[in-house]
């Protein structure tokens, strides 16, 4: 059970609580070429890594950050695109 005093809780619920996220293989942007987990700051820097992100592609959620926080954050994912 996740406690609200988790120290990778940073407010982000004011831009993701209820999204819909894709979970999807990291794709390098033009100006960037890596992000990060907005919640434990794990990179995303190889196609090979595959996590969830909102829809306009800004915000990344690691695999385990993911799981942790899906209920409280009460996600939808709209695209799985098949990925292992």
């Amino acid at each position: 059970m996740i406690e609200k005093n988790d120290w990778r809780l940073m407010k982000q619920e004011k831009y993701l609580k209820n999204k819909e996220l894709y979970h999807i293989h990291f794709n390098q942007k033009e100006k960037h070429d890596h992000d990060h987990c907005v919640f434990c700051m794990e990179k995303f820097m190889f196609y090979e890594q595959i996590g969830y992100c909102t829809t306009d592609y800004y915000h990344w959620i690691c695999k385990t950050c993911y799981e942790d926080f899906k209920d409280m954050f009460s996600w939808k994912v709209i695209d799985e695109n098949n990925v292992e």
